[in-house]
């Protein structure tokens, strides 16, 4: 097994911060970068406050103190910081013109054995790969929020994918305790393709008047016997990735059922974007 030790994590963001805070309670160092020092700020708080609770709520992490978490962790505004890391996780905004010069700026600072993962909701991972001299190295892993707490990941071979890359991945994701269900390339693979006409469809019938926010999601939770409904999936995304999204889905498959709901687009133009605004089809400030 090729046991990974430091990972390079690209993008300071909600996922970017919880893989970092996955990594730490693995044993695993990180080096985490981001073009904002205050985005590091911010997330270094987020991973203090992470790593105290973490293990209360999964017996299997390890208990560090704020020093010891730290010690794992380098935080870097500077790219360059990660050509020494053995694996490189990317997860800046999904916006394909930021993810190829982030690609294109890697894959001049990295060694050409190391494998690039990409934590995208719905771009093409072979597109992304095609940014790069290294298409065989470049494999998707799509991340749940939050990332301590799952167990499961699913893992997208792109078209030039390497077995040796996928099994690179997979054993990665075994020392972080999660499985990878592998899943072939198409946009929005399968979670998204599928969840966010869940969650789409969800604020149609909210923006129609047939149900409140509560009870569609309660629909799915004491029906369904789903942990989170779509509308509160929605909020903790994010609502403008979830539009983002679709639009990517719509413009890459024009197909009509991933139309935006209107309701969506006005929500986010109005700031209320879910958890991290404090609030969206829910609020969170109390």
């Amino acid at each position: 097994m090729n046991v990974q030790s430091s990972i390079g994590i690209i993008g300071a963001g909600t996922m970017g911060t919880g893989l970092a805070v996955d990594l730490v309670l693995h044993g695993l160092n990180a080096v985490l970068v981001d073009i904002s020092a205050d985005a590091l700020e911010q997330s270094r708080q987020e991973i203090l406050k992470t790593v105290r609770f973490a293990p209360l709520l999964n017996k299997s992490l390890l208990r560090l103190s704020a020093e010891e978490a730290l010690e794992k962790i380098r935080f870097a505004t500077d790219m360059a910081e990660v050509a020494g890391c053995d694996f490189i996780v990317e997860n800046v905004t999904e916006n394909i013109k930021i993810k190829e010069e982030v690609h294109k700026n890697l894959d001049s600072i990295c060694p050409p054995e190391i494998c690039f993962g990409v934590n995208t909701s719905c771009i093409s991972i072979t597109h992304i790969a095609s940014f790069t001299k290294r298409p065989g190295r470049v494999v998707g892993i799509h991340f749940m929020n939050p990332v301590h707490l799952k167990s499961c990941v699913e893992a997208i071979r792109g078209y030039h994918t390497s077995d040796q890359t996928m099994q690179t991945t997979t054993e990665l994701l075994q020392q972080l305790g999660k499985e990878a269900i592998v899943v072939n390339d198409y946009p929005g693979f399968v979670s998204n393709r599928i969840s966010h006409l869940f969650m789409n469809e969800a604020a149609f019938v909210v923006q129609d008047q047939m149900a409140s926010p509560k009870d569609v999601d309660n629909i799915f939770k004491k029906c369904y016997g789903h942990k989170m409904g779509p509308l509160e999936t929605a909020d903790l995304i994010g609502l403008d990735t979830v539009v983002h999204s679709l639009n990517v889905l719509y413009q890459s498959y024009q197909d009509p059922k991933f139309r935006c709901c209107p309701l969506l687009r006005k929500m986010v133009d109005a700031g209320l974007l879910g958890v991290k605004t404090k609030k969206g089809f829910y609020d969170y400030s109390k």
